[in-house]
């Protein structure tokens, strides 16, 4: 499979399906891992950029790790490609991004549930996703994926501090474990701030749809564990999986309940603004598409519109990004034409529904 099918059909974290799927869109566990005998990547001379960029392709193609790997070198890779594979959470914007000539790639299969970045910040960036919340199962597959690639790369590792990483926060046990999270009822009854508050108490980072660096638009949160050191990955997933991420998803059910208690007729106003405006605008961006489609998602979760899926509100979350459009369109365009393009798209999509 290319890249170009990849606009075809829904990655695994996009599925609309698994626990908690009204609240938890995705669950997604990280490692990151270097060779020994190695210096990080930023340090690293060309010569030995290419020798970990072999060593990976070797290993990972040789271990067989899914019955479809799709191989990418983002050297090769146009402009275009890349930045899809940026919104398909596939890789890093930094991965994306190429300010030099250093050998770069990465290994996915096609159902992507899981990727591979090599010679991103790390030599290897490891991540498996899973729809709703799935971080015990996500953690098992990219547990067995570790242990593949382990038997046959030699990983750089201290006894005294873990495994080694170019940045000092990922020291340890190398793990991120985060869930991506739609929270509209918070955001519409000005709880929100609670929740970045409590987040930053525990030590988690809280970020947007694509992110660091990324706003919370569309109400949509990404929160992940800060730091790695001094817990093992049982005890950072069990932190995730049975106290952090309940505790939220409760906020936002007392949240919901509030607004059909308090506010019903402000709350289906809104819900039926947004179907109105998507299906009638001639000209939308991304970020007023992505709070339309917030406001939708709330709708059919609380059972106010039953026109609609999760799942297709999902994909339209991705779809409607640029790169999306374009390869879509089969063309490239500037901003105003991806406008247009955007609401008609979502025009023809909720025709459909």
């Amino acid at each position: 499979m290319s890249i170009s099918k990849m606009t075809d059909h829904a990655g695994e974290w996009l599925k609309g399906t698994g626990p908690s799927n009204d609240v938890v869109i995705s669950s997604r566990i990280r490692l990151a891992r270097n060779l020994a005998g190695f210096p990080f990547v930023c340090r690293a001379n060309e010569r030995q950029q290419h020798e970990i960029y072999d060593l990976c392709h070797r290993n990972i193609i040789e271990q067989k790790l899914d019955d479809n790997v799709l191989w990418i070198n983002m050297l090769e890779s146009p402009k275009l490609d890349r930045e899809l594979l940026v919104e398909r959470h596939l890789i890093s914007k930094q991965h994306a991004h190429i300010a030099d000539d250093h050998p770069r790639a990465v290994a996915a299969s096609t159902d992507e549930t899981f990727a591979i970045m090599i010679n991103e910040e790390d030599h290897l960036r490891m991540q498996v996703l899973r729809s709703g919340l799935q971080l015990t199962e996500a953690f098992r597959h990219i547990d067995h994926i570790d242990d593949l690639l382990e038997a046959k790369l030699d990983y750089a590792y201290s006894n005294r501090f873990g495994y080694l990483t170019a940045c000092p926060t990922n020291i340890g046990t190398g793990i991120r474990v985060s869930v991506m999270l739609h929270l509209p009822a918070l955001k519409l009854t000005g709880e929100i701030e609670k929740v970045r508050r409590a987040a930053r108490d525990m030590h988690l980072a809280v970020r947007g749809l694509f992110g660091e660096g990324s706003e919370a638009v569309g109400d949509l949160y990404q929160i992940s564990n800060q730091t790695t050191l001094g817990k093992s990955e049982l005890e950072i997933l069990a932190d995730f999986e049975t106290t952090v991420v309940p505790q939220i998803i409760a906020y936002e059910h007392q949240a919901r309940q509030a607004l059909l208690q308090q506010r019903e007729a402000q709350l289906d106003d809104k819900i039926w603004r947004a179907w109105a405006i998507l299906n009638s605008a001639r000209v939308m961006g991304t970020e007023e598409v992505l709070q339309l489609l917030s406001h939708l998602r709330l709708g059919v979760n609380l059972g106010r519109i039953e026109l609609l899926d999760t799942r297709m509100i999902n994909e339209l979350f991705i779809l409607t990004q640029p790169a999306h459009l374009q390869r879509l369109a089969g063309r490239e365009m500037d901003p105003a034409e991806r406008r247009i393009e955007r609401a008609r798209f979502i025009r023809e999509k909720l025709k459909r529904a």
